[in-house]
């Protein structure tokens, strides 16, 4: 039973003395968020480390219908954290790019500088500074040396030194937590705050021509619907995102190493740069994950609109079903198969931007023992903020390739909104 959260400001009583409330919405985050109830905060769990049945089925329902689960000043350990994680696909047996958690060191993905996995799990130290507190720790040498992606090193323009000083700042990387080569994409991440700046605020520039900004604390992690990304769709674009489905490129983090992101964070900028194919580390055709754009959620029905937009490197459309009307709207209606990057990015990119706007994004505003999990099949999250060197945060963080792929839309949804 999914515990009903109607009218939004109140708080729910669940089984067991558990209590829900939605998550606290910042001003800038609009009705449409609200309404969905995007964000949960569960309170009256015994114990974080060791959850009862019942306390972990209705955890996992609010996950699935809300998309982000907080819960505020827990004690959690990482064999407690490794075990919530696994308790939602009990199958998966290694974290979300693998048994060493990122790629060889020695390779140009974008990914191993930003991780270390702490001994004897699957979960991994990430942060910013010089971290030397051993419970943070768990056996990593001390001190341990971090690094917060920034956009100065990651999007083809950056903010200007001057404006940084002034606390402006960009969303890193919209994505969702995924090897998008050989694993299946993880049910859920879960993210536990340890250290980390508490009284410092930014503002995010989209730069991008639309004037867009949002006040973000320090380090916010922000989540976007991808439920709503798909329902604000006009309903031609929403034919065409339940017929498509989107080819990732091989070891895509790799392949992306030298290209550079846009100013929003949501996806690449098309100027050649990615690495040749031929010259990828040694890959597989049937390693390639082809994943449709619409996930269907197992527990409320929705689709959700799934693209990691960095790492997409061909679309695959389906015709119109039988039946079904042609307008002059309509795209592709004898389907297709599109090679062309910059074409591919700019119609995934059309389709997305809408769904990061200001009023549709909720940051996590982070205080210490604060856990989250999020629905990775669900949502899209970038990080946020630029730390001074010896600013410390520290997190530990958790998924898992996941033992099932994910499920795209049904006959009956492709015919309904084609």
């Amino acid at each position: 039973m999914t515990v009903p959260l109607t009218p939004a400001p109140a708080t729910a009583a669940a089984a067991g003395g558990i209590t829900v409330r939605p998550v606290p919405y910042a001003e800038t985050v609009g009705k449409r968020l609200r309404d969905e109830q995007f964000g949960v905060v569960v309170e009256g769990i015994k114990d974080i480390n060791r959850l009862t049945e019942e306390e972990f089925a209705i955890i996992e329902k609010l996950l699935y219908k809300h998309g982000v689960v907080v819960f505020e000043d827990v004690d959690l350990t990482p064999a407690g954290q490794h075990a919530l994680t696994n308790a939602f696909d009990p199958d998966a047996q290694e974290y979300g790019h693998g048994k060493v958690g990122r790629p060889d060191q020695a390779s140009k993905s974008i990914l191993h500088p930003d991780l270390r996995t702490i001994p004897g799990t699957e979960v991994q130290l990430i942060g910013n500074g010089l971290v030397t507190d051993e419970h943070v720790l768990q056996g990593l040498a001390n001190p341990c040396k971090l690094r917060h992606p920034s956009h100065q090193t990651f999007h083809r323009t950056r903010i200007s030194d001057d404006d940084s000083a002034k606390g402006f700042t960009r969303f890193y990387r919209w994505h969702i937590d995924a090897a998008l080569y050989e694993r299946d994409p993880p049910k859920v991440t879960t993210l536990y705050g340890l250290q980390m700046p508490t009284a410092k605020r930014n503002t995010v520039r989209y730069d991008d021509g639309t004037g867009d900004e949002l006040e973000v604390p320090l380090g916010g992690t922000a989540f976007v619907s991808g439920k709503v990304m798909f329902d604000i769709l006009p309903a031609h674009l929403k034919s065409l995102a339940v017929r498509t489905k989107v080819r990732y490129a091989p070891h895509p983090y790799v392949w992306m190493g030298s290209a550079r992101a846009r100013s929003t964070g949501l996806g690449m900028e098309s100027e050649g740069t990615e690495m040749a194919l031929d010259d990828l580390p040694p890959w597989k055709d049937e390693h390639v994950k082809t994943l449709p754009v619409c996930w269907k959620n197992p527990v409320t029905g929705h689709l959700h609109f799934q693209v990691h937009p960095s790492a997409i490197h061909e679309l695959l459309v389906d015709p119109l079903p039988a039946g079904a009307s042609r307008t002059p709207d309509t795209l592709y209606p004898d389907g297709a198969h599109l090679t062309d990057l910059k074409e591919v990015r700019e119609l995934m990119y059309s389709m997305q931007r809408p769904g990061i706007a200001p009023e549709l994004v909720y940051v996590v505003d982070w205080k210490p023992k604060q856990l989250a999990l999020f629905h990775n099949r669900g949502t899209l999250h970038s990080i946020t903020g630029a730390f001074a060197e010896d600013e410390v945060r520290a997190f530990w963080q958790c998924n898992q390739a996941a033992s099932v792929p994910v499920v795209g839309p049904t006959e009956e949804d492709v015919r309904r909104c084609a």
